[in-house]
């Protein structure tokens, strides 16, 4: 009974230390994490927007946070926002999407995505990702297979067909704020 008590003592000790010390490092690195994201947004903000913009500004409406990106006179170019959707072959896939102002897609740049190595992470290809440039997002984006425009990528329509969601999802999100 005592060699029970000491196991038992024991264990519930190391998982406390344990635990305790998980608490401390994510208490220590949420911060850094959260400025990382933050960063890594901005520069694809910056990433996706046309040539000619000089200035690119961080804007929010109704909890949307997006970016606007203009000329050195102040005339706004570009427009870049995230855009999401969870039914990628390996769950979630985030873009943030450059727009210009008539809603016409610039390009776009992943920001998080858990597809397979070596097919979907080719949703970032200069291949793939130039079908997109100069569509109208606002029309329904669909590979292919559903009868739209956009070549999937090979071995990887699911790939393919969420970022045609995330697209359009922020397609949706910019109507919204320039309709305000």
């Amino acid at each position: 009974m005592k060699k029970i008590l000491w196991l038992v003592s024991s264990l519930t000790i190391i998982a406390a230390v344990c635990a305790s010390t998980l608490a401390y490092i994510n208490i220590i690195t949420k911060a850094p994490i959260a400025e990382m994201k933050v960063k890594q947004a901005s520069d694809a903000a910056k990433a996706v927007m046309p040539k000619g913009v000089v200035k690119v500004d961080k804007a929010s409406l109704d909890a949307q946070e997006f970016y606007v990106g203009k000329d050195e006179t102040g005339k706004v170019l570009a427009y870049a926002l995230k855009g999401s959707d969870n039914g990628g072959y390996g769950g979630l896939i985030e873009l943030m999407i450059g727009f210009s102002p008539d809603g016409k897609i610039v390009t776009y740049k992943a920001l998080q995505s858990s597809e397979t190595p070596g097919l979907g992470t080719k949703l970032s290809s200069a291949e793939f990702s130039s079908q997109f440039s100069g569509k109208f997002a606002s029309k329904s984006l669909k590979v292919t297979k559903d009868g739209g425009e956009i070549e999937a990528i090979t071995s990887a329509t699911i790939t393919s067909r969420a970022v045609c969601r995330a697209i359009s999802s922020a397609a949706e999100k910019l109507e919204r704020i320039k309709g305000k």
